[in-house]
């Protein structure tokens, strides 16, 4: 039976399944509970653990120091069920002038050197929380953070500390876990404190603007940091690798000379180094060296090298630098937990989480001080009533055989609470005396408004941001200092957008979403009517829908038909051969599904006279300052609401006070002033552009230039130039006038343009084939005509894309005769259209 019954209890299980669940038990424990830092107070367990052990034992930075064993003792004992070498080698590096950038244990006696020593047995040495660490656990007694249990249940712990200063940027981390690390560099605590308060006054600010007020790593050994594209892919990713570099200079002595090493790279060991060198020299790698010893003190590091007299010092050093320490990489990875989960930061959504947890700090520390003054208040208030009927208390207290009947007395007559009567009953005769009645009504009236700003705080959120601002502002006061690390421009360094050449690129993106940039002059220029060249290797049933001209040092908005906008540098854009398909757009910016590009808007710069002018394809139109769109998350932007059954067709760049026209696929048109549409915010929908008739929609728009013509190009590729001048300015919303007459044998508008003579036309079909022609060599016609054959549409495939390009040098000497058609102006059918 007992046999039966224990077999009952033994479960099948795959042995790859087990093994897997308990690796990934084991992973996770060593991710979230060993290795990597919150991104809140920037510690590690270990080090929250040590730091809070120590406030408990009283070692506050005023108080004598204590033995460090005592404290490993109290950590390993209480918190932290692990061996006392790993407590101990942790608080050790937390008294470390050259590991910590702002040390949080203030050791006394040997803690190690740079030079590799190891810190005296734990027995031996002594600490106390510094100055600064106080601030980490600042209103840590006023329940602004969680507390949980420790590991047997009988003790309890700060789940993170309030960290009133930015630590994890501040200290930096290293950390290895299971399949992720994180190596985030020291920085100084000034400069993050203002990265900070500029976060507060503009939550918007993004990355580019936070490298501003954080330059850099900022490590305690000083040195320097060469070159600025590290520093900027790190804070921009989260990812990237800074080259640090010794600081050493050449000394003439006569005909000799020696270079001095007074600084090195953070995380190198001086002893190593030296010995590393003296190998170099043995080994004849280094030529020129006659002697190297160690100078350093107390006052500060200092190595000699000395040099021969015929050997050039500079070349000596540049050696040294590539074969040594002396020059090192230091890998940024910014991965910290992010409640709970770990995650790669950018240097903006570090501030940011600092912040609201700086927020949650603040309005819990409010909470907690609001509940004690409304505590005492409420006491306050019954001793008042008290000493407004002081000869009956005093009597009924007397006439009261025991303390509750007393109590109770007093709950009864006077409607008193418990803690009120207890109060009353606890009162001192002292109380009774002229002066200290007065303390009472002094305390009560300083209470009550304590209590009114307590309320007011937890109401408004600006004013927490005021109160955060104010407290950082006094740690910077406090602790600030210069900076230790210099950040130079590396001479061999150049910043990816400098790399880039100026020039004009053609930029094209397909239907289906594949984007790529070519020369201008890719294209050569055809006669009106050519067959064109392949302009693009499209995917079948895939079809080239935007095709422009733009700079590779501007900014593209790209607009997508649910309204939204996102952002890209044009030398981003992959450059590609003119056969290629492109890189899928979605690996460049964030679209959502469904969504497809409408519109893209090169812009050299943001400035509030412009404006960005939006149709739908429901004949919708809105006007938006462009400085609305300066600050552009990688997620995108609302641009324009769009209603459920409209989508955007076109976006125009202006300057508030010009003339717009827009056409549509059955042949109308309108003329009207910009002005006509008062300008309105991002999110905003707009107002009526056209009237349209039930089977008609918007395909187009431009901004009207005078002296120019209307060019209309349809979808089995005939096309028009028309004269502004036959388009007469109309009140915006209204039905419009005939722009082309639309027939089975051109098919409708798929494109309205206004156009210049100077310029060259490119056209390209569903299929990929495009032409680039002479605008010159398109005919002018009127309005209620049917347009001319502009390039050879096979039955299959139908015009996609126009547009128009600034012509070349090249181009003007490189026309080609293409293949003409039959149709002429003369015979390509004017049948008249009614207004």
């Amino acid at each position: 039976m007992a046999e039966e019954q224990q077999h009952s209890q033994i479960k099948d299980r795959d042995i790859g399944t087990e093994m897997r669940d308990s690796f990934m038990d084991y992973a996770m424990s060593i991710i979230v509970s060993r290795a990597l830092p919150d991104v809140r107070d920037g510690l590690k367990p270990v080090h929250r653990r040590i730091l809070y052990a120590m406030s408990e034992l009283g070692m506050s930075s005023d108080k004598p120091y204590k033995k460090s064993a005592r404290i490993v003792g109290e950590v390993i004992g209480k918190y932290h069920p692990h061996g006392d070498s790993s407590v101990y080698e942790a608080m050790v590096r937390m008294a470390q002038d050259f590991s910590m950038r702002y040390m949080l244990v203030d050791g006394h006696g040997n803690f190690g050197s740079i030079d590799g020593d190891m810190a005296a047995a734990m027995r031996y040495t002594e600490a106390r929380l510094s100055k600064i660490a106080m601030e980490m656990l600042r209103d840590l007694n006023k329940e602004t953070v969680d507390f949980v249990p420790n590991y047997d249940g009988e003790e309890k712990e700060p789940a993170v500390l309030p960290s009133r200063f930015p630590n994890l940027l501040v200290n930096g981390v290293t950390g290895i876990a299971v399949g992720m690390a994180t190596n985030i560099p020291p920085h100084n605590l000034t400069e993050v404190i203002d990265g900070i308060q500029a976060l507060i006054r503009n939550p918007d600010i993004t990355p580019v603007e936070l490298i501003d007020y954080v330059k850099g790593p900022d490590f305690p050994t000083a040195g320097i940091v060469m070159g600025l594209s590290g520093i900027r892919q790190a804070y921009l990713t989260g990812r990237g690798t800074v080259t640090m570099r010794a600081r050493a200079t050449i000394e003439e002595n006569g005909n000799k000379a020696r270079i001095i090493v007074y600084e090195l790279p953070y995380q190198v060991n001086k002893a190593r180094l030296v010995e590393k060198i003296a190998e170099l020299v043995r080994e004849k790698r280094v030529e020129g060296i006659t002697d190297l010893r160690d100078e350093s003190d107390r006052n500060g590091m200092r190595v000699v090298i000395e040099l021969r007299r015929d050997v050039t010092p500079s070349v000596v050093l540049n050696n040294l630098y590539k074969q040594t320490q002396m020059q090192s990489n230091f890998g940024i990875n910014m991965l910290a937990l992010v409640n709970g989960e770990p995650k790669t930061l950018n240097i903006r959504e570090m501030l940011y989480y600092y912040l609201q947890h700086q927020i949650e700090v603040i309005r819990r520390r409010t909470e907690y001080d609001l509940k004690k003054a409304e505590a005492r208040a409420h006491i306050l208030e019954g001793l008042r009533i008290a000493l407004d009927h002081l000869d009956e208390v005093i009597a009924l207290i007397r006439a009261s055989q025991t303390a509750d009947i007393a109590r109770d007395g007093l709950i009864e007559r006077f409607a008193l609470s418990y803690e009120q009567a207890q109060a009353i009953l606890d009162m001192r005769l002292q109380r009774l005396t002229g002066l200290e009645r007065d303390k009472i009504e002094a305390e009560y009236t300083e209470l009550m408004k304590k209590i009114a700003e307590y309320k007011a705080i937890l109401a408004d959120e600006q004013l927490v941001l005021n109160i955060i601002s104010e407290e950082l502002n006094e740690i910077k006061e406090r602790f600030g200092d210069e900076r230790r690390t210099e950040i130079t421009v590396s001479d061999e360094e150049i910043l990816d957008e400098d790399l880039i050449p100026r020039e004009d690129v053609i930029i094209s993106i397909t239907h289906t979403g594949y984007i790529k940039r070519l020369p201008v002059t890719t294209y050569r220029s055809q006669k009106r009517g050519g067959k064109g060249v392949v302009g693009m290797d499209t995917k079948e049933h895939d079809f080239v829908e935007h095709l422009f001209v733009s700079n590779t040092h501007h900014y593209l908005l790209f607009f997508t038909n649910k309204g939204k906008v996102y952002r890209l540098k044009a030398y981003e854009i992959p450059d590609l051969s003119r056969t290629a398909r492109g890189t899928p757009i979605i690996n460049l910016i964030q679209i959502e599904q469904g969504e497809t590009i409408n519109a893209v808007i090169p812009v050299e710069s943001f400035d509030s006279e412009s404006y960005l002018f939006f149709a739908t394809r429901q004949g919708i139109v809105k006007k938006t300052p462009l400085d609305d769109y300066m600050n552009i998350r990688k997620v995108g932007l609302i641009a324009i609401s769009i209603r459920e059954d409209d989508e955007l067709i076109g976006v125009k760049l202006t300057d508030g006070n010009q003339e717009i026209v827009m056409g549509t696929a059955q042949g109308m048109s309108i003329r009207f002033s910009e002005q006509d549409v008062r300008s309105m915010g991002r999110s905003a929908t707009g107002v009526k552009g056209i009237q349209l008739d039930d089977d008609d929609t918007v395909i187009d728009m431009d901004v009207v230039v005078p002296d120019n013509d209307v060019l209309i190009v349809t979808a089995k590729g005939y096309g028009k130039r028309t004269p502004m001048a036959e388009y007469r300015i109309q009140n915006r919303g209204g039905k419009g006038i005939k722009t082309l007459n639309v027939t089975d044998k051109n098919g409708p508008i798929v494109s309205l343009k206004v156009v210049l003579n100077d310029e060259d036309l490119m056209i390209m079909t569903a299929l990929g084939t495009l032409i680039r022609t002479s605008m010159e060599g398109i005919s002018t016609m009127g309005r209620n005509t049917q347009g001319v054959k502009l390039i050879n549409t096979r039955d299959d495939d139908t015009v996609s894309t126009v547009t128009r390009v600034a012509r070349s040098e090249e181009a003007d000497d490189s026309f080609e005769e293409g293949e003409e058609f039959e149709e002429n102006a003369s015979d390509a059918g004017s049948e008249p259209a009614e207004e």
